[in-house]
């Protein structure tokens, strides 16, 4: 393909996105294709010989489109939303299209180091974070890595390697690191990853499944008696399940008092939302800024940036680079060797990296504070929305407090009293019924043993209109599932009298 075949490529690309956009609400959320179904439609081996371009691009409107699921249809509201703007979209062209390098050194790229220190100064400025978590500041600093499970894993290589210089006799065996029984996976990987202990603690319904001070405290207080010795408690801003909010004001106390133990926040959905300063309260800011010793989020899922784009900020650059530095000569720089720029490949695992500051860039730019907060403003409102339907309805009732954008709730059936595990039957027959469904998009969580509905809105397309539309087809399947529980109900009924 040469210069001018790519311009017209590029011309029926940007059609053919527009047409998706335009045309996204009348197709299905999920699609009708079965395990397999693409290994069947291509050829087992590459082509030989190359193939027009028209004929690619013809195959991925009729093969990989109709398999795709669509995380930016409004009516999706499964896992937790996937951004995706057309300011970010024009970033990754460009930031591909011109230019593209590993950026791995500042050397490497002036531009895409010095503009990722910069934009994430912005960023963090945005959302509330103190001073020292800025670039600007030479002592902390943000870097955008691929995922949250990045973040905090990076984080945990950084708080193992400082804790082992502060105890080098201790061996690697006695290691812990401490989640919560609610925490995101990524907590067991970072464990699984680097070959260490990981203790959940536990978390109750009472205390909303958020993590008490008192219990890390008695935690901390057993391990030590076993001669175990924690080193990171990863905490989270925001929980997948039911976006729980640990206590940061009861933990940060007892870190203050145990500063060997590295504290990593984890908001990878929740975080953006502190760029509106009504729900830096409810995000406990002041105790992140006060004991985080590293913060991220996920720009690519509340935050309009398009995949991927997780930002990770911590308090002491230091500790990252006494971590992660590996410096063979050929990656050796002038300015480098004179302390005088970032180089962040010191900063998380990789080497190369893409240059995802761009599209950052553009958002932030093209949306400015004001558009950001509107936006997150809105996606609340809409599942306040959401939240009211629910509480008026007589066969649905809300698991747990909402938090911000997401709703977790679970069918009841309004006449009858059933045990927990009926409940839980009941709604795995629910939960199966929206799942078989293709015009809307759940997913479904266990809380303490709890089975439940999550309802995450965030799409940036999502208006009003598809929320009353979702909670129609939520009634709808309701009563299908209400009417089978009944009739399964009268079934078990008389055969136990048949059996008397």
């Amino acid at each position: 393909m040469d210069i001018e075949e790519f311009r017209r490529a590029g011309y029926q690309a940007i059609d053919h996105i527009c047409d998706y956009y335009y045309s996204l609400q009348n197709k299905p959320v999920s699609p009708y294709v079965e395990p397999g179904y693409l290994r069947r439609a291509l050829p087992s081996t590459a082509p030989q010989t190359g193939e027009a371009f028209e004929q690619i691009t013809q195959d991925y409107q009729k093969l990989i489109i109709p398999g795709l699921v669509h995380w930016q249809h409004p009516r999706f509201f499964a896992y937790f939303p996937t951004a995706s703007t057309f300011e970010s979209i024009l970033g990754d062209l460009y930031a591909n299209g011109i230019g593209p390098n590993p950026g791995f050194n500042w050397s490497a790229s002036p531009a895409c180091t010095e503009l990722e220190a910069i934009v994430m100064d912005w960023a963090a400025k945005m959302i509330g974070l103190d001073a020292a978590f800025y670039n600007i500041s030479e002592v902390g600093g943000g870097v955008i890595q691929t995922t949250a499970s990045d973040a905090a894993l990076v984080a945990t290589v950084a708080a193992r390697s400082r804790y082992i210089r502060q105890h080098p006799d201790v061996p690697a065996e006695k290691l812990v690191l401490y989640t919560t029984t609610q925490t995101h996976s990524l907590g067991k990987k970072a464990g699984l990853v680097l070959g260490l202990n990981v203790r959940a603690l536990e978390v109750t319904a009472e205390d909303h499944y958020a993590l008490r001070g008192a219990t890390l405290k008695s935690t901390l207080e057993e391990d030590s008696r076993a001669g175990l010795h924690p080193f990171i408690l990863l905490a989270t801003v925001g929980t997948t399940s039911s976006g729980a909010i640990d206590h940061l004001e009861e933990i940060g106390d007892i870190v203050a008092a145990t500063p060997w133990l590295w504290l990593h926040v984890d908001a990878a959905w929740a975080g953006v939302a502190m760029s509106c300063p009504e729900y830096r309260a409810l995000c406990l800011l002041d105790d992140i800024n006060k004991y985080a010793d590293s913060f991220c989020t996920n720009f690519h899922k509340w935050g309009l940036v398009n995949f991927d784009c997780s930002t990770l900020w911590v308090r002491d650059r230091k500790h990252l680079t006494d971590a992660l530095d590996v410096t063979p000569e050929f990656l050796r720089s002038k300015q480098g060797d004179a302390g005088t720029v970032i180089d962040y490949r010191n900063w998380h695992l990789g080497l190369g990296r893409r240059f995802r500051a761009l599209k950052l860039w553009f958002v932030l730019r093209s949306y400015g504070v004001q558009g950001f907060q509107k936006y997150i403003r809105q996606t609340i409102q809409h599942n306040d929305t959401f939240v009211s339907l629910i509480k008026r309805a007589t066969h649905f009732n809300l698991v747990t407090p909402p938090c911000l954008s997401l709703t977790v709730f679970r069918l009841e059936p309004p006449s009858q009293t059933l045990t927990l595990a009926q409940l839980n039957a009941l709604n795995l027959v629910f939960y199966a019924r929206l799942s078989a469904r293709h015009d809307v998009a759940f997913t479904r969580t266990d809380l303490n043993g709890m089975i439940c509905i999550r309802c995450a809105v965030g799409a940036a397309r999502t208006e009003e209109r598809h929320i009353l539309e979702t909670f129609d087809v939520l009634c709808e399947e309701a009563e299908n599932t209400l009417a089978g529980w009944d009739d399964r109900e009268k079934d078990s009924a008389e055969e136990r009298d048949g059996g008397a």
